[in-house]
């Protein structure tokens, strides 16, 4: 099998035009079959404010509804996405990018509403309705992956904003990291997939403060050991069994580093590793 590498980069890359020019130039040289996936960064927020429509969130999630549905369609699947795909063409990527919709590449579910129940001392109590608006979930049906692939034989590099559809004319805001992944478990039965998250840090860290204290291979056996001793804690834990969940169904592996360290992956040097 061939080898393809799907990345995905967040907003501590898109927010910063010298933090993206520097990972799109290492990006584009990164050999071999490739992939970008994108999220949105503040420019969404911040266009928000400026029309006055006030970002809603329900425990620290966004609620999409139809203003902040349009105003991220603007801004992912055209500002950021269309910049990213002509400073590649820049730099000598042949880019596509491409929002869910587009050759029906990523189908979506509108997530349904549903009832939080909070336990009281007198029992069970029927809590507030959730309602996250037009926010698309995933299944293992969503990702169109003989799409993706004639891109890729095409020479083409997709590059995926967090934008699907339910393919009923419905637009859907889907979660960036939710998305590489998803493409990531599709494509694996094609190509030998790796998967890489560009965050803020270099890795799992076993001393938050200290940078250079990164854990470089993580193995699924470890993981729980990991978690009780601390090494992995808040914010990683869900990246770190979101890992392992694509590793299980197929991805060879999944790494977790700084984007400003991408060329690193090409000498196996790149953040942590984790691996079955």
């Amino acid at each position: 099998m061939k080898q393809l590498t799907i990345i995905k980069i967040g907003g501590n890359v898109i927010d910063n035009s010298e933090n993206l020019h520097r990972f799109l130039l290492d990006f584009t040289a990164l050999p071999g079959d490739k992939i970008l996936v994108h999220g949105g960064g503040k420019i969404a927020t911040e266009l928000g404010e400026s029309l006055g429509i006030e970002a809603k969130m329900i425990e620290g999630r966004r609620i999409t509804d139809i203003e902040t549905l349009r105003i991220v369609t603007m801004v992912y699947a055209g500002l950021i996405n269309k910049n990213m795909v002509a400073q590649l063409q820049a730099k000598g990527s042949n880019a596509i990018g491409l929002s869910g919709a587009d050759g029906n590449v990523i189908r979506a579910k509108k997530r349904p509403v549903s009832t939080k129940t909070y336990g009281t001392e007198s029992g069970p109590m029927a809590g507030a309705v959730i309602d996250y608006g037009f926010v698309g979930d995933l299944d293992e049906n969503s990702v169109s992956s003989t799409t993706l692939d004639s891109l890729l034989k095409a020479g083409l590099v997709p590059v995926l904003c967090a934008i699907t559809h339910d393919g009923d004319t419905q637009l859907l805001n889907t979660n960036a990291d939710t998305i590489a992944s998803s493409v990531a478990v599709a494509m694996s039965a094609l190509y030998e997939t790796r998967l890489v998250y560009c965050f803020e840090k270099k890795g799992v860290l076993r001393d938050v403060n200290d940078d250079g204290s990164v854990v470089r291979e993580i193995r699924s056996g470890e993981f729980e050991g990991l978690k009780a001793d601390g090494t992995v804690a808040g914010g990683m834990i869900p990246k770190l069994h979101n890992a392992f969940e694509a590793i299980n169904k197929g991805v060879s592996a999944v790494y977790i580093g700084k984007a400003d360290e991408l060329a690193d992956l090409a000498v196996g040097t790149f953040g942590t590793k984790m691996l079955k």
